[in-house]
């Protein structure tokens, strides 16, 4: 099958890309979390991933306020049914008073008249409120913060709750509270999960991951329903944001690394036969096909449009031009017209078995795996002898984790054509997968044996080195791959960006690290593993402006919506942590002693 979207193949970016967010994911305890004068360095893929808020301490009056509060028998939160537990100011004498006041007899009264008073309403309020009498208890609420001489965050809390509990619940004026509650003490981490959720519940996301992640770190990243919060809304304003901009980004190729490792999962077939007479279409056809050949991918594109709309005088050309025009199609996300393209090529020519295969990519980028697998039972049916059918639905097989179908399928594409290399770097791959790691290695050797000048070989060799932390023998194995790849045009800049993650892991290098991205981006500036592993070395490095740059650039590089709702995830998260210190710049210290335990 040819690569797709989630494809983990190795002839393909996707497999880096996953390497790497799985590096970034087991070592997020030991990313930095920063200075007060940069920014956070907690690593987006930290967020994506872990623990959240429970209650901190806060500001001297938070700290008396605590010290004094009457716990309720019972926790909860603010998605239980009876919502968020209340904090108690317990006043120092429990009579009644005649309430409400008017502004006027309030401003007779001596300030320790109003605290205490303050307090009685509270706490009757706090009774109302247990008793799920909401709107008689915001009434009380609302007295006690107009008798209170000094601003006090718990009374607006209060009231928030049960504005959060009312049916419906009236979400504007939780925020109104919660920003009030705010203003006196940013780190009142209640008020902050309140209004989160409130933030949440309007839709407000950005806002909504703010509040959480800011709950999250003063939290000291110990409560697990937190992280699920941040997490929650990490999904929903990407998805959304996603959604927008797959809706109004117009079709456009991936990057050249990403188009050539495309075509190369496919073995080489001749070109048409002309007919006597060809027509200008037929001629175009040509031209469109000399310039895949020549990896010219947007000018092939250019001339292939033209070719259909000149118009095709021989039903085999036209088959060719569909499937050409197609597989272009589907690498600018349009799935439906690759579908059809694809679909009408079969009609014309039903022996062309790689549009059998091409479909099953469809499918599988569909979501639809039964049909993928039809297609290349149909194929195989047309043509038992192509060896490319059984590598790409070997390729099926290995995405979603069946690698000992995988290895069966591989092994027999290259009983049919052993000269097609990543036949044998598959096989070995799947070896490993399956745990075989002695075959799988003698594999790859007998692979660079007989590929002696395959950059390919040494570089997905290399992988699985770096898999085994074998860093030396990996960066080796990289350099040969670099060096082998010198002699094309244009390289493959991918064995520079592994050789960069090598040198990284191996030596907490970073400078030489994004050396290596850099010339892999002079080499194609649209590379996907390029730009996705120089955010992550600029969290490393405690620069999350840049690094936020970065993800920008890896969000304008995605295909596809769920590319950019991954994309998406790492920028937000950056987003709102780096908010977070410049909200917070006396947390700094505190961080830097939190980022020394995790590591």
């Amino acid at each position: 099958m040819a690569p797709t979207t989630q494809d983990l193949s190795l002839n393909t970016t996707p497999s880096y890309l996953t390497r790497l967010q799985d590096f970034v994911s087991e070592n997020r305890r030991a990313i930095l979390v920063c200075t007060a004068a940069a920014a956070v360095a907690l690593g987006a893929a930290y967020y994506v991933s872990t623990a959240s808020p429970q209650r901190p301490g806060s500001g001297k009056d938070r700290q008396k306020d605590r010290k004094k509060d009457k716990p309720l028998k019972k926790k909860k939160s603010v998605n239980d049914q009876d919502g968020p537990i209340l904090e108690e100011v317990k006043p120092k004498e429990e009579e009644q008073q005649n309430v409400p006041l008017t502004l006027e007899e309030i401003a007779v009264l001596s300030a320790d008249e109003r605290i205490k008073r303050a307090g009685v309403l509270k706490t009757r309020g706090n009774a109302l409120y247990q008793a799920r009498n909401f709107t008689q208890a915001v009434e009380l609420y609302t007295q006690a913060i107009q008798l209170s001489p000094k601003p006090e965050p718990i009374f607006h809390s209060n009231r928030a709750a049960c504005y959060m509990n009312m049916s419906p619940p009236q979400f504007e004026h939780v925020v109104e509270d919660c920003d009030a509650a705010l203003r006196h003490d940013p780190n009142y981490v209640k008020a902050l999960n309140r209004r989160a959720n409130a933030l949440e519940a309007l839709s407000r996301y950005t806002e909504a991951l703010r509040d959480f992640t800011a709950a999250t770190i003063l939290d000291k990243f110990q409560n697990e329903a937190a992280a699920h919060s941040v997490e929650r809304v990490l999904k929903k304003l990407a998805t959304e944001k996603a959604q927008t901009i797959a809706a109004t980004r117009g079709p456009r190729l991936p990057s050249q690394t990403f188009i050539s490792a495309y075509f190369a999962a496919f073995r080489k077939r001749a070109q048409p036969t002309l007919p006597e007479t060809p027509s200008q279409g037929d001629q175009t056809l040509l031209l469109a096909l000399d310039a895949l050949e020549a990896a010219d991918y947007a000018h092939a594109l250019s001339l292939i449009n033209e070719a259909v709309d000149q118009g095709i005088s021989w039903d085999i050309g036209r088959a060719e031009a569909l499937n050409l025009r197609g597989t272009f199609k589907f690498l600018t996300s349009d799935i439906p017209g690759a579908k059809a393209d694809l679909e009408e090529s079969l009609t014309l020519n039903p022996s062309l078995t790689q549009s059998l295969v091409k479909l099953a990519s469809v499918h599988m980028e569909e979501g639809n795996h039964a049909q993928a697998m039809e297609r290349f039972e149909q194929a195989i049916k047309v043509d038992s002898s192509d060896p490319d059918v059984y590598y790409h639905r070997g390729q099926v097989h290995f995405i979603t984790n069946d690698y000992a179908a995988a290895a069966e399928n591989y092994t027999k594409s290259t009983s049919l054509d052993s000269t097609f290399v990543f036949s044998h770097i598959q096989l070995a791959v799947a070896q490993y997968k399956m745990g075989n790691i002695a075959n799988s290695m003698a594999t790859f050797r007998r692979t660079m044996t007989a590929f002696p000048n395959r950059a390919e070989v040494c570089n997905y060799y290399g992988e699985l080195l770096l898999d085994q932390q074998r860093f030396e023998d990996a960066v080796e194995k990289f350099d040969r791959a670099i060096e082998l790849e010198k002699t094309k045009s244009p390289p493959n800049p991918l064995p520079l960006v592994n050789k960069a993650l090598a040198i990284f892991q191996w030596h907490k290098d970073i400078p030489p690290a994004e050396v290596l991205c850099r010339e892999a981006l002079a080499i194609d500036p649209s590379c996907e593993t390029a730009v996705a592993t120089l955010a992550q070395l600029a969290l490393q490095k405690s620069e999350m402006e840049t690094a936020i740059e970065w993800f920008e650039k890896q969000v304008d590089l995605a295909r596809g919506e769920a590319e950019i709702v991954a994309s998406l995830t790492y920028l937000e998260a950056s987003k709102a942590q780096l908010q977070f210190v410049k909200t917070y710049p006396q947390m700094a210290a505190e961080l830097q002693q939190i980022a020394s335990a995790m590591m």
